[in-house]
């Protein structure tokens, strides 16, 4: 059987980034794209388009004579500048909002912690309304493709433990409300491929979410739309995918 190439997901591409900066921070003087090619063996076209997210995201620059040295955000984000925490919440949420006019759609950006789940940051809009929270999230991670997400990067233990302190109650006809069915659907998820709420959570409200996990941090990433819009939602989660890498990476740094 002959396999396909690796898919692209945000972890991957995170680790080419990784590879490009390593490289970038060697060359203190600056390192010209094919420089960058020969050292990270990274093919031309994607390395590219890794290039043009650190150039965007202002881990790279490229000075005079098309050299890339290392960004502002490359500084800022530094595990040992001060304020660094809020540093990468203002990125976060930079990201956020960009993400939000790139997708058209309300994002947020969730985390796993102390056994809880909780939205950290979230970017909406008049035209892009984030979801009503007419039960706690804390509560309905079993309906909402965020605490979904987030479920399937726990092991067993760990979600048992959370459904121990949340029961799998219906909010909607649509709900699952059975643990071992919603077990097996956690089980059954590509992590490549996004994780839907389809009126679970909500009437009149769909959503789509892509782990964004950085060591210890158990985090993700997603999106809302009104129903109205839901014929857009497969090509926003493709978009949101896509996109989580320069959320995982201000994590990462």
């Amino acid at each position: 059987m002959v396999l396909g190439p690796e898919p692209i997901t945000p972890l991957r591409s995170v680790r080419h980034a990784l590879r490009i900066l390593e490289v970038v921070a060697r060359h203190s003087g600056g390192v010209s794209h094919t420089g960058i090619a020969r050292e990270t063996r990274l093919p031309s076209d994607r390395l590219t388009e890794l290039l043009r997210m650190l150039r965007r995201e202002g881990y790279v620059e490229q000075i005079a004579d098309g050299a890339y040295i290392g960004g502002a955000s490359l500084t800022l984000l530094d595990t040992g500048a001060p304020g660094r925490g809020h540093a990468v919440e203002d990125k976060l949420q930079k990201s956020l909002t960009a993400l939000r006019d790139s997708v058209g759609a309300a994002v947020y950006f969730s985390r796993y912690v102390d056994g809880e789940v909780k939205i950290t940051q979230y970017a909406d809009g008049p035209h892009t309304p984030r979801v009503n929270e007419w039960v706690d999230f804390r509560s309905a991670a079993h309906a909402m493709a965020v605490g979904k997400c987030l479920l399937t990067q726990l092991d067993q233990d760990g979600r048992r433990d959370h459904l121990s302190r949340h029961k799998t109650v219906r909010l909607t006809s649509r709900t699952t409300t059975s643990e071992k069915v919603l077990f097996r659907k956690l089980d059954s998820q590509p992590p490549t491929v996004p994780v839907l709420d389809l009126q679970e959570y909500a009437v009149g409200t769909v959503c789509a979410a892509v782990p964004v996990t950085a060591g210890r941090t158990v985090g993700c990433l997603a999106l809302s739309l009104p129903l109205e819009r839901a014929h857009r939602l497969r090509h926003a989660a493709y978009l949101l995918n896509r996109e989580a890498a320069p959320m995982l990476l201000s994590l990462t740094i």
